[in-house]
């Protein structure tokens, strides 16, 4: 019988930038393994790994660092109190991925009625004026990106933001390929007319 999971360190209570390298398959599982039977070292190996990742996700799917750090927490906690769930057959990320997404569109979902968006806490301060235009358009597509649907949402973060492939995605999210391409073709253009509609492109 597996040894009950020990408290996992805490997480950072800071934004992150860019992504990790993803353990290979086999490495995951042989982690997992190791946290079934109560290896705090593994444990520590899965959130330095995942943590930043999952941060970012949730991030740019919720635009907003507190909410994305609850997030966090949450995920991490339900990772490691549904461990006997994983089936190491499959990829450990495509798992933990489709659990941040779930949690982020949830959250999403209860925030959407209790607070308008807030301003993003980690854009530049103003600077020169490319820098501030920089910022500027880097707002508009948070922006619009909190206007589309979760699903579209979804396949253009995973895609543009984290650099998945599409069966990456087909993975996270549980649909065919074709899907992935399919939603991100609808995803972009809503994307440009959202950008388009508050005068940062030309139609």
């Amino acid at each position: 019988m597996a040894t009950a999971p020990a408290p996992f360190p805490p997480l950072r209570r800071q934004p992150f930038a860019g992504s990790s390298v993803y353990m290979s398959k086999d490495g995951d599982a042989a982690l997992v393994e190791r946290c079934r039977n109560g290896d705090q070292a593994a444990y520590e190996l899965l959130l330095t790994e995942y943590e930043k990742p999952v941060f970012n996700v949730a991030f740019r799917m919720l635009h907003n660092i507190d909410d994305a750090q609850d997030v966090t927490q949450t995920v991490f906690l339900k990772v490691f109190e549904n461990l006997d769930r994983y089936d190491t057959r499959f990829r450990f990320f495509s798992w933990i991925y489709r659990i941040a997404i779930n949690e982020s569109i949830n959250t999403a979902n209860k925030r959407s009625r209790q607070r308008p968006l807030d301003d993003d806490p980690a854009s530049p301060a103003a600077g020169p004026e490319d820098e501030c235009r920089s910022a500027e358009v880097s707002g508009a597509i948070e922006e619009v990106l909190m206007t589309i649907k979760a699903e579209y949402r979804t396949v253009l973060v995973l895609k543009h933001f984290s650099g998945f492939s599409y069966e990456e995605i087909s993975a996270v999210v549980d649909v065919p390929p074709k899907t992935v391409k399919s939603r991100l073709f609808t995803a972009r253009r809503l994307l440009r007319d959202g950008l388009i509609a508050r005068g940062h492109l030309r139609s």
